[in-house]
């Protein structure tokens, strides 16, 4: 045979040498889910090793990550029941938490990049990333709520705007604002291929935020009139296109693992870095399999964050990101 493969696989060496593909801790994103208050810690039962901070137990947290070398973070906010409304109008309120911490994390740490979450959900009494009118997510009065949510979050120091709400013409009413208020420097990263997925139970466990009825009139029981139908790529062609047209910085695939080909399609028909969202439900899946034995959590976590860096994501916003990061230190 004058064809072995097997040779360029012989040694470590030479199998690092030749490696297509590299993941390195600066290429994720590491989520926190935040709370008003002091002294809270509370680990969240269906995401393993993941917990709501409040600010004071925050910092040091988010200190100890950086020295792994992240410095990429994203916040979610969980709101108080009492604070929400129809319209979702504490996600812009002066008293907001959510934008006390983001101004605090970036006093204690300047250097680094730190991403927020736009959308309704967090906000709203009906749990829907858009006003519900008459049973129906309403997009352009939705926009409305986007836009002051986006301003304040850059007003208070985020770098990059996150849009999950998967609205039509929020990238660029968002972009347009943030420009008319001298925030030209605030990326947008948009979700722009959401799916309406099974994936994301533990996510809302986290912050309470799944749909849910209030009594007063008929609330969709889920998001598949704005977020998109798993069978469908050429969808996110489409929605790439727009975002990019008006004037998206990154673009986001949510979720990650069950939509490798729609990372792929995005990589290959854009100039914008692709991130993808290694969702809740994917992690509880492995830290359960793990827990249980029947995989091994050191070689089976990187091996899933390596096809999604494989099938052309810039970025990974993920749950295992500390240890990934605690991995590669050891």
């Amino acid at each position: 045979m004058q064809q072995r493969p097997r040779r360029n696989r012989k040694s470590a060496a030479i199998r690092n040498m030749i490696a297509e593909t590299h993941l390195t801790v600066e290429n994720l994103i590491y989520p926190f889910f935040v709370e008003d208050g002091k002294g809270v810690k509370t680990e969240i039962s269906s995401l393993p090793n993941n917990f709501r901070w409040s600010i004071d137990t925050l910092l040091p947290e988010m200190e100890a990550c950086i020295k792994l070398g992240l410095n990429a973070f994203v916040l979610f906010p969980k709101v108080k029941d009492e604070l929400k409304d129809k319209t979702g109008t504490y996600g812009f309120s002066e008293k907001n938490y959510y934008l006390e911490i983001a101004k605090t994390v970036k006093k204690e740490f300047p250097h680094i990049c730190l991403m927020s979450d736009v959308a309704l959900d967090p906000y709203s009494i009906d749990g829907h990333d858009g006003i519900v009118r008459n049973g129906e997510i309403v997009n352009d009065e939705t926009l409305d709520v986007l836009v002051k949510m986006s301003v304040a979050q850059a007003q208070a120091g985020f770098d990059i705007i996150g849009p999950s709400d998967m609205m039509d013409g929020r990238v660029g009413v968002i972009r347009d604002a943030l420009d008319d208020y001298g925030c030209t420097n605030t990326s947008i990263m948009s979700y722009t291929a959401k799916y309406a997925s099974a994936f994301y139970g533990p996510f809302r466990d986290a912050l309470d935020s799944a749909p849910k009825a209030d009594g007063t009139e008929e609330i969709p029981k889920d998001k598949k009139t704005y977020q998109m139908n798993p069978a469908n790529v050429k969808e996110a062609v489409r929605e790439a296109y727009l975002d990019e047209n008006e004037g998206a910085d990154f673009m986001m695939v949510k979720p990650a693992l069950c939509y490798l080909d729609v990372i792929k399609t995005l990589s290959e028909i854009s100039t914008l870095p692709i991130s993808a969202y290694n969702v809740s439900g994917e992690y509880a899946m492995l830290m359960a399999a793990c827990k249980n034995g029947w995989l091994n959590f050191e070689t089976a976590m990187p091996e899933m964050l390596l096809s999604i860096k494989r099938a052309g994501a810039t970025s990974i916003l993920t749950y295992f990101a500390k240890a990934y990061a605690e991995l590669v230190r050891k």
